[in-house]
């Protein structure tokens, strides 16, 4: 997800589903080939569903797969936020 053309195709698949030669058409400088080999990354990790259409493959944005990253921020949230507030307390604590 990091990649920012991954990001850039799951921002475009959000809204709405959409065909794997509109998604390509989109970026300049980056072949088909490359859009596709990115389209099966987001599809094996969950982030993107396949949808064929007689020759066309559609794409859209599968919520759900986002679940085990949320989690993971999540924790790493968490835990900035308890040491904040234990940080916080503790120099109230020690106002006279």
């Amino acid at each position: 997800m990091a990649e920012p053309t991954r990001l850039a195709i799951l921002k475009m698949v959000r809204p709405h589903e959409m065909p794997a030669g509109e998604i390509a058409g989109k970026f300049k400088g980056i072949t088909r080939p490359v859009v596709s080999q990115h389209l099966r990354v987001l599809k094996n990790a969950g982030l993107v569903a396949e949808r064929r259409q007689g020759t066309r493959r559609l794409y859209r944005l599968r919520p759900e797969g986002f679940g085990p990253l949320k989690n993971l921020l999540g924790d790493f949230w968490d835990s900035k936020l308890e040491r904040l507030k234990t940080a916080a307390e503790k120099k109230e604590k020690g106002k006279p």
